[in-house]
């Protein structure tokens, strides 16, 4: 089973710095955010994290490449916490595929179909980051309890900007979890059948990934991950797990950015 991560977008909200430093790059607190998300897929039932990379971000990869020369030379100057952090971050498990034109988060993680194969996969927004790593084993779990159907992350948000966000239609069939009906993508506040927003967290059947296949261009003419989902309801059942707001944090914007930065070092 893989964890696939979407990676190679633009990161224009963040511009002029990922003009020459991936977004996904950027530090929180310790490490770079897209760390984060590599080792909580790894912490899940994934055997393998996938990066949907650019050709252009080669400092992911860089990241996650062995250095032995270089974990060496600290090991040699006495900074054997820094050379054991090296060595560990070379050491994950992570290969990688390429999206060579920006067209859609659904184009994005076709574009790994050949690695997940008829198998359920993870994907995990790369500015979404859940410390705990608790979430997709949440999530595996309610999936196991219903026969293997997909499941979704989502947050309460505050009703005046569901308007920002995807939502879930559907109803509560126990504490937490929902049953979908639909997808409702950035609806007016008085159009929202709920206040339950995806939250950049998905367990998929093998379905999602055939259906990608042939979902046509729709919003901002790119392949939307959210057209194969609404298709694949249609054949087959999904859920969706309300979690905490204090499980996950969103670093898309600079402000939500900084703010994961001081939540986070003052978990410390």
């Amino acid at each position: 089973m893989k964890a696939l991560i979407p990676a190679a977008g633009l990161g224009t909200r963040f511009l002029p710095a990922t003009k020459a430093v991936p977004k996904e790059m950027l530090l929180v607190v310790d490490r770079p955010a897209i760390q984060y998300v590599v080792e909580e897929g790894l912490a899940s039932a994934a055997d393998e994290v996938v990066i949907i990379n650019s050709p252009e971000k080669a400092a992911i990869e860089a990241h996650f490449t062995p250095d032995p020369d270089f974990v060496a030379l600290l090991r040699q100057r006495g900074k054997d916490a820094y050379a054991d952090a090296v060595e560990a971050v070379g050491n994950l498990n992570v290969s990688y595929v390429y999206q060579r034109e920006a067209l859609g988060l659904g184009h994005a993680v076709r574009c790994a179909a050949e690695k997940t194969g008829d198998e359920p996969f993870y994907v995990l927004l790369g500015d979404v980051l859940v410390p705990g790593n608790q979430m997709l084993p949440a999530m595996q779990a309610v999936s196991d309890a219903h026969d293997g159907a997909s499941v979704i992350a989502v947050m309460p948000v505050p009703e005046e900007q569901v308007s920002r966000f995807g939502v879930i239609a559907g109803a509560e069939v126990e504490p937490g979890v929902w049953k979908v009906d639909s997808l409702v993508e950035k609806p007016a506040v008085e159009d929202a059948p709920t206040n339950l927003a995806v939250f950049g967290r998905y367990l998929l059947s093998p379905r999602v990934m055939e259906l990608l296949a042939d979902v046509e261009p729709g919003v901002g003419d790119e392949i939307q991950l959210t057209d194969a989902l609404d298709a694949v309801l249609r054949e087959e059942e999904m859920y969706a797990l309300v979690v905490d707001p204090s499980e996950g944090f969103d670093t898309g914007t600079v402000e939500s950015w900084l703010e994961t930065n001081n939540t986070l070092f003052a978990r410390r």
